[in-house]
């Protein structure tokens, strides 16, 4: 059974910076659970002591459109 919680938000840096400090400070915490807001809900995930990390940064660049910049950022465990 597979379930996806997404939400797509615009904010500003300081608030995402604050909800990345959250994530991070979930994952150092003592608990073998972590509690992550995703949208109006909060999911509580089990992630194991070592996580697959993948960082992905894209630089486009447009004459016409402008510059546009991506991060996309994976974390991924076996229970």
């Amino acid at each position: 059974m597979v379930q996806r919680t997404t939400a797509d938000e615009k904010l500003p840096r300081s608030e995402l910076a604050a909800f990345l400090a959250t994530l991070s400070e979930e994952f150092d915490g003592e608990s073998e659970q972590i509690d992550v807001n995703v949208g109006n809900k909060t999911v509580s995930l089990n992630p194991s002591e070592e996580v697959d990390f993948s960082i992905d940064v894209v630089e486009r660049s447009s004459m016409l459109r402008g510059s546009r910049e991506t991060i996309e950022i994976e974390l991924s465990w076996k229970s």
